[in-house]
């Protein structure tokens, strides 16, 4: 007895076919890349899914075939194929899910795979309830066991070797591959059912699936649908998956992004892109055990530039970070492949260079640096020029471990800036004994300045004419717990490079009103005089601090004169007039120190409020002996007397500079030949008894300033 098939029927095996090789493909390439507990929850719902994908197309095929008698399919058989389809499909995304698949190992599962396919195809044939039973044609059964096999091994190799990328040549790939496989799920189906052979007097034994007159092509249909539904909704579960999947990826590159930028950013300076501190004790540690492994030399060079705060203050802060990323730029066109080059923060970089074999070698780099770094620079519009000094110590040389080196080279760089800057300097033990005296230094002023260790002397200024003591300068020492009395000279620069000198001005200004206002209640009615520094004349708050340092005293502000040097008023003369007129409306006086040691135009000066002109004591010391220099103090006195200006003379040591000042008409004189500056105790010891009755009395050196200042604005 020969059957037709519904050719509608057939078709529609085939599309489950096709779109469970699809899923099973996806479902494959997902279980490969599961971890942990998913890996098991994947293989079981990708076994259910392609497995009854597998089983439908079976059916469907079963179901496609009409015979003179009516069918029906036995249930405990029927399911007993879709368990077996699902346990084969199973076993194969397991072996997909394998990081390793060779030749025999494909081989040996696509035996099993196949086999199984095969086995649930015949268990559900003998589902067919007729009688005498279903036989079979021998050829074509081994033939559709070969197709199995076959069907199976492509199946295995597809899964184990098609990518997971999403590009549209993958996507087409899948498409293909998944077609091919349909049609060999449904050949060897196909197959199958051309071997049975039914008896012409075969009949139906009992009604069970799709019996008692049920259509085989609805059978079929609702089969196809609830198949295709659930291969949907794995499909569905798999793109929203892929999509999690994609999201984590990319948040993971993210953030793999973000961790490479802060490591960066942990390694390396903002503002060049060079290394950092951090970057380069790393290379220098590599640096030393290589030197060490192969008994080799390598050179430190640090390099500072000079005056660059001067830059940043005249220029501003942007010029001078272009100018240090130009540097940059230069010092690294300096080094080989393997050198380094960092910035340690400021204007202060240090070149790492590889394989010296003698000192020249090092030299010879410090001479391009001094060479690349002087070339003029385009800043603000101006060719502005900059040199660098340079501190050079070698390895194992001068240490053997980052610290030391990084430490050795940084003295012999301040070493060549007190040799006069623009020069390099090698490394030798005396300098470290000055660096390690330095840091000491800078050290113990930050302790003075916290437990007062400083303390005042003060000199008096005496008239030229009667010799009266008119008034005092406050002068600064540092009483050191080890060192003893420290004068200014040995600490005053120090505190002008770290900024110390700012709160060091400010303790100065309210302790020389303090000791002013004390004098007063003995019945001294002495003018106090303080030095300003330049960083401290160009601070905000000066007005405040000098307001509040009168205040505290209760001194009256015409018993206060600041000095301040020539170098620091014509720095910035514009504003430095905006800050005297504010001082001087305080009611305080103003002076210039160190006059004729720097540059002064003549109409800032006539526009400065200043009550008097302090002499330097370079053109006083050899007064008497040198022509030229009297000449200069002549001038100095004229042109002051011309602009109604007081005239005090610093450093006289001797009766004939003295005879010599009172024959110029000079004012005020200080120095040893009246005193050295002296505590607060035995500077009163210097004054006369002045009566109670006398200390309301305004001298007539404050009247004459008073007076002078109308005469200059007449």
């Amino acid at each position: 007895m020969s059957g037709t098939y519904n050719y509608c029927l057939v078709l529609l095996s085939i599309l489950v076919a096709v779109v469970v090789s699809h899923t099973a493909l996806r479902l494959s390439a997902r279980v490969a890349r599961a971890k942990g507990s998913s890996v098991q929850l994947w293989l079981a719902g990708g076994a259910v899914a392609m497995g009854t994908g597998i089983w439908s197309t079976h059916f469907i095929g079963m179901l496609a075939l009409t015979l003179p008698i009516p069918l029906s399919y036995g249930l405990t058989a029927t399911i007993g194929s879709l368990a077996l389809a699902i346990a084969t499909s199973g076993f194969a995304l397991k072996l997909a899910s394998k990081s390793e698949s060779n030749r025999l190992r494909l081989a040996s599962g696509a035996l099993v795979m196949g086999a199984g396919i095969y086995a649930m195809h015949y268990m559900g044939m003998t589902a067919v309830q007729v009688v005498p039973m279903i036989q079979y044609e021998p050829g074509l059964v081994a033939a559709s066991a070969a197709v199995a096999i076959a069907a199976s091994f492509a199946a295995l190799w597809l899964f184990t070797h098609l990518g997971t990328e999403n590009t549209w040549r993958m996507r087409a790939t899948r498409m293909g591959a998944a077609f091919v496989m349909g049609l060999a799920i449904s050949g060897m189906h196909y197959t199958g059912m051309a071997a049975s052979r039914f008896a012409a007097n075969s009949y139906c034994i009992s009604p069970g699936i799709g019996g008692s007159g049920m259509d085989s092509r609805w059978l079929a249909l609702v089969t196809a649908t609830l198949t295709l539904g659930l291969l949907a909704i794995t499909t569905i579960l798999l793109v929203y998956d892929a999509h999690l999947e994609s999201n984590v990826r990319r948040y993971n590159e993210m953030l793999e992004h973000a961790n490479a930028q802060l490591r960066h950013a942990a390694t390396h300076d903002a503002l060049t892109g060079l290394p950092n501190r951090v970057l380069l004790a790393d290379r220098l540690r590599q640096a030393i055990a290589r030197a060490s492994r192969h008994q080799m030399r390598f050179a430190v060079l640090v390099v500072d530039l000079d005056r660059f705060k001067a830059i940043n203050d005249s220029l501003g802060h942007i010029a001078g970070d272009e100018l240090l990323q130009e540097v940059a730029r230069r010092l690294s066109g300096l080094l080989r492949e393997e050198d380094s080059l960092a910035r340690l923060g400021g204007d202060e970089f240090v070149l790492l260079i590889h394989e010296v074999s003698t000192p020249q070698d090092a030299e010879e780099v410090a001479r391009e640096v001094l060479s690349q770094v002087a070339l003029p620079v385009q800043l603000a519009g101006l060719d502005v020029h900059v040199s660098p000094s340079v501190g050079i110590c070698l390895c194992p040389d001068d240490g053997v471990d980052s610290e030391t080196l990084l430490q050795h080279a940084d003295a012999a760089m301040y070493h060549a800036k007190k040799k006069g800057r623009n020069t390099f300097q090698f490394f030798a033990p005396a300098m470290n004994a000055f660096a390690r005296e330095r840091l000491e230094l800078e050290s113990g002023l930050r302790t003075a300045l916290a437990q007062r260790e400083f303390e005042l002397h003060y000199q008096p200024k005496v008239d030229v004419a009667t010799g009266r003591i008119e008034s005092a300068e406050a002068l600064i020492r540092w009483r050191h717990p080890k060192r003893g009395l420290i004068p200014p000279g040995g600490f005053i620069p120090l505190a002008e490079e770290t900024g110390l000198i700012v709160p060091l001005g400010e303790w100065v200004l309210y302790e020389a009103c303090r000791q002013a206002r004390a004098w007063q209640t003995e019945g001294l009615h002495l003018r106090m005089a303080v030095n300003l520094s330049a960083r401290q004349f160009r601070q905000d708050s000066l007005i405040d601090t000098v307001r509040g340092a009168l205040a505290a005293a209760r001194l009256e502000p015409r018993y206060l004169e600041l000095e301040l040097t020539e170098s620091a008023v014509m720095q910035d003369a514009e504003t430095s007039v905006q800050i005297m007129r504010k001082l001087s409306d305080l009611g305080l006086r103003i002076s210039v120190d160190d006059f004729g040691t720097g540059y002064s135009s003549l109409s800032y000066l006539r526009r400065l409020p200043l009550d008097k002109v302090k002499i330097d004591r370079s053109f006083i010391r050899e007064i008497v002996t040198s022509r030229d220099d009297a000449e200069i103090v002549r001038a100095i006195v004229t042109l002051a007397h011309s602009l109604h200006l007081k005239v005090i003379a610093e450093g006289v040591e001797t009766a004939e500079q003295l005879t010599f000042l009172r024959s110029l008409g000079c004012d005020q004189y200080q120095g040893f030949h009246c005193s050295p500056p002296l505590p607060a105790a035995q500077f009163i010891a210097l004054l006369p008894h002045h009566p109670i009755d006398e200390s309301k009395r305004v001298p007539p050196a404050l009247e004459d300033t008073m007076i002078s200042r109308v005469l200059r604005k007449v």
